[in-house]
């Protein structure tokens, strides 16, 4: 009788091997490739947004949306884009704060209102920054709060929605006069984050300054422990071109000599 030879221990343990190598080599080319078509996807999101928002302007003589999420004193009109539900609100519930926002009738798909990467049962990750018709009491920026379209100067430089991450009570936020953040950024798609301009196109911005990596890694509790209880306390980082480049995106121009 023919026996017929089959794999030795050792055969099979090299091929195992091979394998495990060749994931290795191939597993990170495919996240990155997967994590690119998220960035592509939630860029897209933002330029939709974007769309929105002009229209918004355009059918209100150039009126800006109310950037502010909060439905208490904050919104005098009572009215913004979204409404936040409150921390522990329900799916259901952050889904009507979006249905009930002045951007729906311009924007209707939900999925548009959500980075791919976001924080799963969140509805919205995106915010307008304080600059485009926020909130209007930021220490150090009066009269940098714009409310109208006309008044926006090189609008394809000047930011409108940030990929922020999580829907929060307000819009988001930079210092204006001070060299350091206020409210968090985000570190994804390769450590870095979305944004969308005034003119309607969006750009992926890489973080190059390790301490803005570290901060856009942080959750929100470490953030908040981190800064005392709110960005407001977040320690200056003097010498960060994301920084500066950022506060130039929202509000047009450092409101301060940058440091070393």
């Amino acid at each position: 009788m023919k026996r017929t030879k089959g794999f030795t221990l050792i055969e099979l343990l090299v091929v195992i091997a091979i394998i495990a190598v060749l994931m290795a080599i191939l597993m990170p080319a495919l996240n990155r490739a997967r994590e690119q078509g998220k960035r592509a996807a939630c860029l897209s999101n933002l330029k939709q947004m974007m769309l929105a928002w002009i229209m918004y302007a355009d059918d209100n003589d150039g009126k800006m949306v109310n950037g502010n999420t909060n439905t208490g004193i904050a919104n005098k009109d009572g009215t913004c884009w979204v409404y936040w539900p409150g921390q522990d609100a329900s799916e259901e519930q952050r889904i009507d704060g979006v249905k009930n926002g002045l951007l729906y009738p311009y924007c209707s798909n939900l999925k548009l209102y959500k980075c791919p990467t976001g924080v799963r049962g969140e509805v919205v990750t995106y915010a307008i920054v304080d600059a485009m018709n926020g909130h209007d009491a930021i220490p150090g920026a009066k009269g940098q709060i714009l409310k109208n379209r006309e008044q926006i100067r090189k609008p394809g430089q000047r930011a409108v929605f940030v990929d922020e991450g999580r829907l929060s009570p307000s819009s988001w936020t930079v210092w204006y006069d001070q060299e350091k953040w206020w409210d968090k950024v985000t570190a994804r798609h390769g450590d870095g984050t979305n944004w969308s301009f005034a003119d309607g196109h969006s750009e992926y911005w890489k973080w190059k300054d390790p301490r803005t990596v570290e901060i856009g890694r942080m959750d929100r509790d470490s953030w908040r422990t981190w800064t005392g209880g709110g960005g407001r306390q977040s320690d200056p980082s003097p010498g960060n071109q994301d920084l500066h480049r950022v506060q130039k995106a929202v509000w047009g121009k450092l409101g301060y000599t940058p440091g070393n």
